[in-house]
């Protein structure tokens, strides 16, 4: 006599499964059940056999041990086509169980939450996972549903019986697939390391991209399963999708202007606390920031007292290559700045909130993406691919570890805070980068040079061009810029001098080289002020 087929639901995830275990036990299925699942199918008036009427056994220590068992796991286990397989099952009074549709405690979402270490181990999940893994061996024989999203693909082939083995292989995947990524999040709590000996990366598909960075590459974006990271917060109100290249810009655009301080959550500018202390008497920073973003990095960046301000500034920096481009603030979005920000023509807008009347003047601008980002960017941890690995390090934090006046000049009080801007703002450009700034404005940036000459090249003239224009509209002094940056220390003096006659007066740049003293002598003759912070920021 042929046995009844037979299901194993255990469920923290309730969505369809009444659905699901209706269908199989009008289809003539025995449905074996754990705790809360069981109760909610024999709610729903489903016919359900408690798994501890399989094993023999009560759940028992609170719950921990319930499916653990060779009923369950044998059930499973076992190859329909091995007859001794099949006659130990009968030797030891088991059945065959034909489909597992098992997900877990919630581990992903309670791990960034506040609960106690305690109540965190006690939702890791060990028989999901194990049931999971057995049932997902053997797939040939069993069908395995981890994703409530394929509950309703395989009532449609069971109802045809074209269940193939395509289809119960790619199921298999799945569920290696989310046990894999289940163990990596919990090893990620756990380890007590930057760099284990397997590095745990738990990710999330969030969506598919049209393209990635060209067209004719395909692409996908991924979250951290424990919602780390300010991209997963974000919210998008209006415009597009977002696409590869989009999305990398949002990144650095979030990134920078988070590093000047978020008003939302509060988050402070990027090594307040080495700036306080080095130097204590230093004004306040100006509490808004706005940063322009294109082809992942900055060509535009200011700070004001008001956003307004921050926005006007940042325009004046580079009003031909803001066009198209990305605009993160780090202040909420008022309507007399989206009034002034919907003249020009912007891809995208960041901010951690929009005015309601903002967001209505901004929605009228068509295919304009608005991100809503409420809080600021948190990751220790950076990795890039390479061809058969990853390269891990972690973030860029260290603004500044000394301030070192070298030269004979000090620093004006005044270019003070346009030094501590300048090495700020230089640690988002792309290296070789030099920035020159003035009155908290990123005046001239030369970025992705291959080398220091060139970039400073382009900074100063940029710079040159910017001041002479912002004059012309009334919008400036006229003065040249008195501060300049620099990412890595300089290996020749040829930076120095041409600094000097386009009217710097102020250097800051980490030091370090075998020349620094002969450097330290050209400012001494051209009468400019250098500071060493002995914090290097290459950005590849």
């Amino acid at each position: 006599m042929m046995m009844k087929k037979r299901a194993l639901i255990s469920v923290y995830d309730k969505k369809g499964v009444c659905e699901l275990a209706s269908f199989l036990a009008g289809s003539g299925w025995e449905i074996i059940s754990t705790g809360g699942t069981a109760k909610e199918l024999s709610a729903g008036n489903i016919p359900v056999i408690e798994v501890s009427s399989v094993t023999g056994f009560p759940e028992c220590l609170d719950g921990r041990v319930k499916t653990l068992h060779p009923a369950v796991h044998g059930g499973l286990l076992a190859k329909r086509g091995d007859e001794s397989h099949l006659e130990t099952l009968n030797q030891q009074g088991y059945a065959p169980i034909d489909l597992i549709c098992v997900n877990f405690y919630p581990f992903f979402d309670c791990v960034k939450t506040g609960l106690s270490e305690e109540e965190k181990i006690e939702l890791i999940d060990i028989g999901g996972p194990a049931m999971l893994r057995s049932g997902a061996k053997n797939y040939r024989d069993v069908i395995v549903l981890a994703d409530p999203e394929d509950y309703a693909g395989v009532m449609d082939a069971l109802k045809a019986g074209s269940l193939t083995s395509e289809f119960r292989r790619r199921l298999a995947a799945k569920a290696f697939d989310l046990t894999a990524a289940y163990d990596a999040a919990v090893a990620r709590h756990l380890l007590n390391e930057s760099y284990p000996a397997y590095f745990p990366v738990s990710v999330k598909k969030a969506c598919g991209l049209r393209y990635g960075e060209n067209n004719h590459q395909s692409a996908a974006m991924y979250y951290h399963t424990d919602k780390s990271g300010a991209l997963s917060s974000m919210t998008q109100l209006a415009g597009r999708e977002l696409s590869y290249n989009n999305i990398r810009d949002i990144d650095l655009a979030w990134k920078t202007a988070c590093a000047f301080g978020l008003t939302s959550d509060g988050a402070l500018p990027q090594g307040e606390e080495a700036v306080a202390r080095l130097l204590p008497n230093l004004p306040k920073t100006p509490p808004a920031c706005c940063v322009a973003v294109k082809h992942t990095t900055p060509c535009g960046l200011a700070l004001g007292e008001t956003l307004l301000e921050a926005y006007e500034k940042t325009y004046i920096c580079d009003p031909v290559s803001i066009f198209g481009g990305i605009l993160a603030c780090n202040a909420p979005i008022d309507p007399v700045s989206a009034e002034k920000m919907s003249d020009l023509f912007l891809e995208i807008i960041i901010a951690p909130d929009f005015d309601e009347e903002a967001l209505a003047i901004l929605k009228k601008r068509k295919d304009l993406r608005i991100m809503k980002a409420p809080s600021a960017p948190r990751e220790t941890l950076e990795c890039i691919s390479i061809d058969g690995g990853l390269l891990v390090q972690d973030t860029d934090q260290t603004l500044i570890a000394k301030w070192d006046v070298v030269t004979q000049a000090k620093p004006d009080p005044k270019d003070i805070p346009d030094m501590i801007f300048g090495m700020r703002a230089v640690t988002y450009v792309k290296s070789n980068a030099i920035v020159v700034v003035k009155n908290q404005s990123a005046m001239g940036i030369g970025a992705g040079e291959t080398n220091r000459i060139w970039a400073a090249e382009l900074a100063l003239s940029r710079a040159a061009r910017s001041t002479a224009a912002a004059a012309q509209a009334g919008a400036d002094d006229g003065a040249p810029p008195r501060t300049l940056a620099s990412d890595a220390f300089f290996p020749f003096p040829d930076v120095i001098e041409l600094a000097g006659a386009t009217g710097i007066k102020s250097i800051v740049q980490p030091g370090g080289s075998q020349k620094d003293q002969f450097l330290i002598e050209v400012c001494d003759k051209l009468g400019i002020a250098m500071v060493f912070t002995g914090s290097r920021h290459f950005k590849h």
